[in-house]
């Protein structure tokens, strides 16, 4: 895979520098390790669910409240991926390697590791049932679970990635054939969509775009390239101060939007995408293609879905302020998981974490939280192989920057600061 750039995505400077030196300062107390453990027990007073960036941190933090034996995490995956990572791996800039770890060694030293599903979750009783009809009590939840790719939502995948010329950055099995069809690209449509759900990283799907009309650009592929971005939004960014920037990029380089298309089907063996007009339903066109990115629809994960914590949607319902859940006191929710009305990044969860956990420390002590969540997330946006617009805003879409200087501009100081610092961060800061 050839080096063409590098860059960090979905992480946040202000909500990750702060951790910076504190996280640091304590690394030295958590060991790593490598070797798979069971629940030794059936009861945690810190029961966690997931192994993702939110509940890795939040595991750190409570094994530091209650002691490393009175915690547990849930998680059936044996590698733990910094998933900002993959548009630079789609963009050929990065190896899917560079973005992996075992599990084992980011777990923190003592914690328990489930390496098992959850199943389902009952509040009432203060249990969750994971497969084998394993029943794990808690005294305090906290769920992390993340959010599923639904693939199979499209007609014709994920089998249709069995064929050349279609990638996508969601999935660790499909980012590497992202790469592989830009690299191959001879003339024709360059397709990336936006599925009509919630997603996770929603600038992702138009950073690959970018990076693919520079490589084009760099290979002298462009003037056969109709770089085409069709999205269900009707908007190209929710935050109007980088929605103008990511226009003026978007005209400066004669790429195409296409607003209100939905993706519904793929011929991928005549390399054709189907869309639907989502403002006449029912009526779809048909594209051609040389090359199709698809970002996939996304949902709660199944054990969610009609559960007692999770609103009619199947997202876990939590106070947007503190993350405590609206109706059990002693369960909590962080990240992708949540209704919490922002956008789900890695910068979020960052911010979360430090919410929840003084959330966490006064309800421990039978007190009404009073830190909140201001709804603060981050998008590095990721428009060449050395430029980034830094998007930082808060739940009312407005920006939240953290610099005193126009974001809103194509930085390659913010590319190198995001190339050099976020990953240390994450590894190093956040996780622990």
């Amino acid at each position: 895979m050839s080096a063409v750039g590098a860059v960090s995505s979905c992480s946040s400077l202000r909500s990750c520098v702060w951790l910076l030196k504190p996280g640091m300062q304590k690394m030295s107390s958590f060991g790593l390790h490598t070797a798979s453990r069971c629940a030794a027990k059936d009861y945690y007073e810190v029961l966690v669910l997931g192994g993702g960036a939110g509940g890795i941190a939040m595991s750190a933090r409570m094994k530091r409240k209650v002691g490393a034996g009175n915690v547990a995490v849930v998680e059936p995956s044996e590698t733990h991926y910094y998933q900002p990572l993959w548009t630079l791996v789609g963009g050929g800039a990065k190896q899917l390697a560079d973005s992996a770890r075992p599990m084992g060694s980011v777990i923190p030293t003592g914690v328990d590791w489930i390496k098992s599903q959850v199943i389902a979750l009952d509040p009432d009783r203060n249990c969750v049932w994971l497969e084998n009809d394993t029943k794990v009590s808690y005294k305090y939840l906290i769920i992390a679970l993340g959010l599923s790719l639904h693939y199979e939502k499209i007609k014709g995948l994920p089998e249709g990635f069995k064929h050349p010329k279609i990638g996508s950055n969601y999935s660790a099995q499909t980012v590497e054939k992202t790469w592989k069809a830009l690299h191959d690209f001879k003339e024709g449509n360059a397709i990336f969509t936006f599925p009509n759900t919630p997603v996770k990283c929603a600038g992702a799907p138009q950073k690959i775009m970018y990076l693919s009309d520079a490589y084009l650009r760099k290979t002298g592929k462009r003037s056969k390239a109709n770089i085409m971005f069709n999205t269900s939004l009707g908007v190209i960014f929710g935050v109007k101060k980088y929605a103008d920037a990511l226009l003026e990029v978007i005209e400066d380089r004669n790429l195409a939007v296409n607003y209100k298309r939905n993706l519904i089907e793929v011929r991928a063996d005549k390399q054709e995408a189907v869309f639907e007009n989502l403002d006449k339903p029912g009526e779809t066109e048909v594209h051609q293609y040389e090359m199709l990115h698809v970002t996939p629809p996304m949902g709660p994960p199944a054990a969610l879905i009609n559960s007692p914590v999770s609103d009619e949607s199947g997202w876990v319902d939590v106070d947007k302020e503190t993350l405590q859940h609206k109706k059990y006191p002693n369960v909590f929710a962080i990240g992708d998981c949540t209704n919490l009305p922002t956008s789900k990044t890695a910068a979020a969860v960052a911010a979360q974490s430090g919410v929840l956990d003084k959330t966490i420390s006064l309800v421990m002590k039978n007190e009404l939280p009073v830190k909140k969540y201001d709804g603060y997330t981050s998008c590095p946006l990721v428009t060449d192989y050395n430029k980034v617009i830094l998007a930082e805003f808060d739940y009312n879409a407005q920006p939240l920057e953290t610099f005193p200087i126009d974001q809103s501009k194509e930085r390659t100081t913010m590319y190198h600061m995001k190339a050099g610092m976020m990953p240390l961060l994450y590894w190093n800061a956040l996780l622990k």
